[in-house]
């Protein structure tokens, strides 16, 4: 039986499992990512997604009015997006629950003090050919002009590529900060809040399976400091079914999962 086929074919919770699964980075790989772009002109989106799992959407539409250095606050209240080459600034975010506040995490508070000071000697550096008409966005180029969103999607594939990291998207960031946070023990009716999920049914899809691996390595150090008895081994479900889909991209040498869906769904 193709253990795939059982599951796969027409289940968009387990395909976005399967996503998040696959993608997202471990805390060690995302210290890696935070070594290479140290000096990176985009060093301050890269940041916010990493941390936050923002959406890039939202990463883009940041601005210093939203950060709240006395109180160590940061808020998503609005969003900055390019259809048909138009730049689009709305406050009007996915869902309702998008509009959120988190704490200013220390070392994204450092990285936003140094950026903030930056701006202000190339202000003093462009002069009038400064672009002014974002200088409450958060994310600009040198000149001030805002960072396009196709922009920081490609620099970020090139980045990865340049330095021979597994192949990774912009968007899998965000996986990576949810993966990180419930592999912390953090609950994931909290990381749907942090994400800004509408509802709790679409963290729980995509991350539900991920939780319940966490628990059993959890029973399995306890019951290893207790007693002798044999580790628990769970019977085969949905999360083995994405291991094995994970062992199976890599041995056929895929480098996306789009590809490796598409390969299975033939």
């Amino acid at each position: 039986t193709n253990f795939f086929a059982v599951i796969f074919p027409r289940t968009l919770p387990f395909t976005r499992t399967l996503t998040a699964f696959i993608s997202a980075l471990t805390g060690s790989r995302v210290n890696k990512l935070f070594e290479l772009i140290k000096g990176h002109p985009l060093e301050v989106p890269l940041t916010l997604a990493a941390y936050y799992g923002f959406r890039r959407s939202e990463v883009l539409g940041i601005r210093w009015s939203a950060v709240d250095f006395e109180h160590k606050l940061i808020t998503i209240n609005h969003k900055l997006l390019v259809v048909e080459r138009q730049v689009i600034l709305t406050d009007e975010l996915k869902t309702k629950t998008s509009h959120r506040t988190l704490p200013l995490i220390p070392p994204v508070e450092e990285l936003l003090l140094r950026h903030k000071a930056k701006i202000e000697e190339n202000k003093a550096f462009y002069g009038n050919v400064y672009d002014k008409r974002y200088l409450d966005y958060v994310c600009v180029e040198e000149d001030g002009k805002i960072v396009y969103p196709d922009h920081l999607t490609k620099k970020f594939a090139d980045l990865v590529k340049e330095n021979g990291l597994r192949h990774i998207r912009l968007h899998d960031l965000r996986h990576s900060c949810a993966s990180n946070m419930l592999a912390s023990g953090v609950p994931l009716k909290e990381i749907q809040e942090w994400l800004g999920h509408s509802d709790f049914s679409t963290t729980a899809n995509v991350y539900s399976h991920l939780d319940f691996s966490f628990k059993i390595k959890a029973a399995n150090t306890i019951l290893s400091a207790y007693s002798d008895e044999q580790p628990i081994v769970k019977k085969e479900s949905e999360l083995s079914l994405l291991e094995k889909a994970s062992q199976e991209m890599k041995a056929l040498g895929f480098t996306s999962i789009e590809e490796y869906l598409a390969y299975k769904a033939k």
